[in-house]
């Protein structure tokens, strides 16, 4: 482009033309190579890229600024999304099992809001009456925990750390939703197990003994995955104490029909040298950094990052989780 160069030497005015034609290739390029990275390290995050009809709308949660920090928060949504179209929970490792809708009965999970730090966002966001239909639903509650397992699953294989300190895009806090949600589960079965018998009950039926089961066994293995990993979390110690506390297993044990594993390595203290070179870390409940999601005017699921859903969506399905 020898001619294009000499004219903008002459006459500075092109100069905004060529920043705009950088900012468009920058654009068109940078969402292949994030689907290729997630295709080529996080092979379960691909096939939840290739499930999802949408392809806009998993593209919608990516930023160019942030597309690898941006790829476990799509595969995240997009669990939900899949999740609402087949009635059913996409695994991580493959495979479904379909959503136990009698658990809709049981009691509130907001009742065990009490339980935790008032000032958490996630408490706030999931558990808090009239934000998400989690607070008031257990059924969302499971919904939520299987997206932050797909989520931290990713954030894993991808090692979004390390991609974040190579692209100056600040630290990440992926290892906090699930450890969030897990406790949040726990503490529900614990509380089911002291004072609410009916619901106490329907939590050992087969049926929902074995989601709960299937969701639970696949979120410690990405937890205890996650714990090599450091600087991946900021409030997750604190929920994993409460998890691992001896109520909760307990409680946990009588569901799972074995030991629940509580991620000790995850409680070990960061290296000195690995905190005094951390940035500063995101506090909102999403698992990571998050970009604001692009357009999208497909689906109705809320943005963690901004706590307001993508630009332009529109409420299409009454029984998908909202935080309005």
């Amino acid at each position: 482009m020898p001619l294009l160069r000499s004219f903008c030497l002459a006459a500075l005015a092109c100069m905004p033309l060529a920043a705009s034609l950088a900012s468009a290739a920058h654009a068109s390029d940078c969402r292949p190579r994030a689907l290729e990275r997630l295709r080529a390290s996080a092979p379960d995050g691909f096939a939840i890229y290739e499930r999802i009809k949408d392809k806009k709308f998993f593209a919608s949660w990516l930023s160019c600024d942030e597309t690898q920090l941006g790829l476990p928060t799509a595969v995240h949504e997009s669990v939900h999304h899949i999740t609402a179209d087949i009635d059913a929970f996409p695994l991580v490792n493959g495979g479904d099992i379909k959503r136990p809708h009698e658990v809709s009965a049981f009691y509130a999970p907001s009742l065990t809001a009490g339980k935790f730090n008032a000032k958490s966002d996630f408490v706030s966001t999931y558990l808090r009456p009239g934000r998400a239909s989690s607070s008031s639903d257990f059924l969302y509650l499971l919904d939520e925990l299987n997206a932050y397992t797909h989520d931290l699953n990713a954030a894993v294989n991808l090692n979004v750390s390390r991609s974040a300190d190579r692209e100056g895009e600040g630290e990440v806090d992926h290892r906090d939703g699930l450890a969030a949600l897990m406790a949040f589960v726990a503490l529900y079965a614990e509380r089911a197990e002291q004072s609410e018998p009916a619901t106490w009950s329907g939590l050992q039926q087969p049926r929902v003994a074995k989601t709960i089961s299937e969701l639970w066994g696949r979120a410690e293995k990405a937890m205890v995955a996650s714990c090599g990993i450091p600087n991946f979390g900021t409030e997750d110690k604190g929920y994993i104490r409460q998890f691992c506390g001896s109520k909760p297993q307990a409680a946990l044990e009588k569901i799972l029909g074995r030991a629940p594993v509580c991620p000790t390595a995850c409680l070990k203290a960061t290296p000195i040298a690995a905190r005094d070179s951390e940035p500063d870390v995101d506090m909102t409940p999403t698992g990571s950094f998050r970009g604001e999601p692009a357009a999208n005017p497909a689906r109705p699921f809320w943005s963690r990052a901004t706590n307001r859903r993508p630009a332009q969506s529109q409420d299409v399905e009454a029984d998908e989780d909202t935080a309005d």
